[in-house]
C-alpha cells in the first residue's frame, strides 16, 4: 500500500474536523471531548520549542564566533523586519480604506464577546514602556525565562553563551558537540510529534467549527473577506516581490511549506511549526547561524500577518462607529502600531492586546473589539499563515544578503 503523506493526513484531519464540527454545531460536549486532544498536541509542540531554539542558537552562534559578524547579522535582520512589518501596516490601511469593511455595519445585529482577559493583559503591558521592554530582554534568571517561555531573554542568553563557547576555542568543542547532539535529538522528537498532527488538527478545527459555525461569519463577512484578501495580496505581491529580489519564487516557498501552513492555519499558532520551519530552512541551504537567530527573533519582531490585521481591525471599528480617520490620524496609527506591535510581542492574544493598547491613543473606542472577538479565531488562522511565510522568507532574504547560496526548489524537492 502506498503511504499517505503527512500533508494529506493533516488535510483529511482538517476535513473530518470541519464535518464533525458542523454536524454537532452548538453542542457544548464536542469541545469537552475534542479540546483535550488539541491541547495535548499544542503542549507537545511547546515542550520542544525552547530546547530547539537554545541548542540551535548556541551551535549557530558558536559557528560564527565573531561579535562583529553577529552584530551585522542582527542589524540586517531587525532592519528587514521593520521595513516589512511597516509595509504590512500600510497594506492593511490601504485595504480598509478601499473596501470599507466597517461601513454600514449594524452593531445591533452583532454579538458582543467578553474581552476582559485581553483588557487585563493590556493594562499590564501598557504599564511597561518601550525602554522596559528593551531592559527585559536581558534575563536576571535564565531558568525562570525558560520556564515562562520568554523568547527574547532566551535568545539573548543563547547568543551570549554561544559567543562565550566560541571564545574559549578548543575547550568549547565538547560543549558545541553536546548542543549539536541535543538539537539533532530534538528534531527527531519533533518528527515523532508531527505524526500526531492530523489528530491535533482534527480536534482543534472541530472545536472551532462547533463553536462558531458558518452563521457567526455572516454579519462580519465583509471584514473576513477583506482580511483574507489583504493576506493573499500581501503574500503574493509584497512577499512575492521580496522573494523575487532575493532570487526565490514565493509559490515554490508556499509549496515547500504546505504541511506547516496547513498545520499553522488549523491550530492558529505559528509556534506549532517553529521547529519544522527551522529544520526545513536549513535543508534549503540557510546556515544554522541564520535560521537559529532570524526565525525565533521573527516570532517577536516580524509578525506581518498580525500587524496587517491590526491595521484593518482598527479602521473597521472606526468605520463601524462612523469615525472619520484623516490621513494624519492614520499616519499616527501607523507609528503607534510600529511601536506597540514590537513592545508587547510574545503576549498571549497579542493582536487583541496590541489593539487595546493602540485604539484609545488614536481616538477609536476599544469597546468595538468586543464585536469582532467572536470571530478572532477565524481571522487568527489567516494571519498565522502570513506570519509563517514571512518568517521563512526572512531567513531566505538574510541568507542571500549574507552572500550564501540556496538550493533550488526542484533540487530540494528531489532530495
Amino acid at each position: 500500500m502506498k503511504k499517505i503523506s503527512l500533508a494529506w493526513q493533516i488535510f483529511i484531519g482538517l476535513a473530518l474536523g470541519i464535518i464533525v464540527g458542523a454536524v454537532f454545531y452548538g453542542n457544548p460536549h464536542v469541545a469537552s471531548y475534542l479540546q483535550p486532544i488539541g491541547d495535548i498536541f499544542i503542549r507537545l509542540i511547546k515542550m520542544i520549542v525552547v530546547p530547539i531554539v537554545i541548542s540551535s542558537l548556541i551551535v549557530g552562534v558558536a559557528g560564527v564566533g565573531d561579535m562583529k559578524s553577529l552584530g551585522k547579522l542582527g542589524g540586517k535582520t531587525l532592519l528587514y523586519f521593520e521595513i516589512i512589518t511597516t509595509i504590512a501596516i500600510v497594506v492593511g490601511l490601504l485595504f480598509a480604506n478601499v473596501f470599507q469593511p466597517g461601513a454600514g455595519v449594524d452593531k445591533s445585529k452583532l454579538t458582543k464577546t467578553d474581552i476582559n482577559s485581553y483588557v487585563s493583559t493590556a493594562e499590564q503591558t501598557e504599564s511597561h514602556s518601550m525602554i522596559d521592554t528593551v531592559v527585559n530582554i536581558v534575563p536576571t534568571n535564565i531558568i525562570q525565562s525558560i520556564a515562562n517561555g520568554e523568547m527574547l531573554p532566551i535568545i539573548f542568553f543563547s547568543v551570549m553563551f554561544g559567543l562565550g563557547v566560541a571564545a574559549i576555542g578548543e575547550k568549547g568543542i565538547p560543549i558545541v558537540n553536546f548542543f549539536r547532539g541535543t538539537a539533532d535529538a530534538m528534531f527527531y522528537v519533533t518528527n515523532q510529534i508531527m505524526k500526531l498532527a492530523p489528530f491535533g488538527v482534527f480536534a482543534l478545527i472541530g472545536v472551532t467549527v462547533s463553536k462558531f459555525g458558518v452563521t457567526s461569519l455572516i454579519p462580519l463577512g465583509k471584514l473576513v473577506l477583506v482580511v483574507y484578501g489583504a493576506m493573499f495580496f500581501f503574500i503574493l505581491v509584497v512577499l512575492g516581490l521580496t522573494a523575487k529580489i532575493a532570487g526565490f519564487n514565493i509559490i515554490h516557498l508556499i509549496k515547500y511549506l504546505k504541511d506547516e501552513l496547513i498545520l499553522g492555519y488549523t491550530t492558529a499558532s505559528s509556534e506549532t511549526v517553529l521547529p519544522k520551519i527551522m529544520e526545513k530552512m536549513e535543508k534549503l541551504g540557510c546556515p544554522k547561524s541564520i535560521t537559529s537567530f532570524v526565525i525565533p527573533t521573527g516570532y517577536s519582531f516580524n509578525l506581518d500577518g498580525s500587524t496587517l490585521y491590526q491595521a484593518i481591525a482598527a479602521l473597521f471599528i472606526a468605520q463601524m462607529y462612523g469615525i472619520h480617520m484623516s490621513i494624519g490620524h492614520q499616519i499616527t496609527l501607523v507609528l503607534v502600531l510600529m511601536l506597540t506591535s514590537k513592545g508587547i510581542a510574545g503576549v498571549p492574544g497579542v493582536s487583541f492586546v496590541v489593539l487595546l493598547a493602540t485604539l484609545g491613543s488614536v481616538g477609536i473606542p476599544v469597546e468595538g473589539l468586543a464585536f469582532i472577538a467572536g470571530i478572532d479565531r477565524i481571522l487568527d488562522m489567516a494571519r498565522t499563515c502570513v506570519n509563517i511565510v514571512g518568517n521563512s522568507l526572512a531567513a531566505i532574504v538574510i541568507t542571500k544578503w549574507e552572500g550564501h547560496k540556496l538550493k533550488k526548489y526542484k533540487e530540494q524537492k528531489a532530495a
